[in-house]
């Protein structure tokens, strides 16, 4: 049985395949959330099994999704990440609140997009301009999530995706400068 049709009876409720499914998927969300981490350790500091482990808890082993490919498949995991970091970034920032540590006014955070730095402050800020971008143009976010979430390079959203390259470019610039306009 192929991953999709795996996918498909584990959201359709059958438990039974989680093992096989997460052998298969392991080795790609782990280089995903490596690639997801190195960028976001200064808000994130966990490991990428922490990563996984809580995206996995948080929103895949829930099935409540309905998973098309194994494409479909990353995609939602790229955005269980991205909602794992920014609530771990949420979390530090109200840990942290009243210590003393002034707000990053809009121009601290606008690099966060280009320089792939990141502090709770701007990840957060991020966070929610991700969910507009997603009300307002839902492949540009998808693009963004995988692209600069889950560290997937273009050539791998192409082939995640079934668009070109040239098109994941185009929806990855668009994505981008959305959110700089808005930073």
């Amino acid at each position: 049985m192929n991953l999709t049709e795996q996918l498909r009876r584990y959201s359709g409720q059958e438990r039974d395949v989680a093992e096989a499914i997460l052998r298969e998927v392991m080795p790609k969300l782990h280089e995903a959330a490596v690639k997801a981490l190195r960028r976001e350790y200064v808000a994130a500091p966990l490991s990428p099994t922490e990563l996984i482990s809580e995206a996995w808890l948080r929103s895949l082993h829930k099935g409540q999704w309905q998973v098309n490919s194994r494409n479909h498949f990353y995609a939602i995991a790229a955005v269980a990440m991205r909602r794992v970091l920014i609530d771990l970034a949420r979390s530090r920032m109200a840990t942290s609140h009243g210590s003393g540590v002034a707000p990053l006014s809009l121009e601290e955070q606008a690099p966060v997009v280009q320089s792939g730095e990141a502090n709770p402050e701007s990840l957060v800020h991020l966070g929610t301009l991700m969910d507009r971008l997603d009300k307002e143009d839902p492949e540009a976010a998808r693009v963004v999530d995988m692209h600069y979430f889950a560290g997937f390079s273009v050539t791998e959203i192409a082939e995640m995706t079934g668009w070109s390259e040239r098109q994941v470019r185009s929806r990855w610039k668009k994505g981008q400068n959305w959110l700089k306009d808005r930073l």
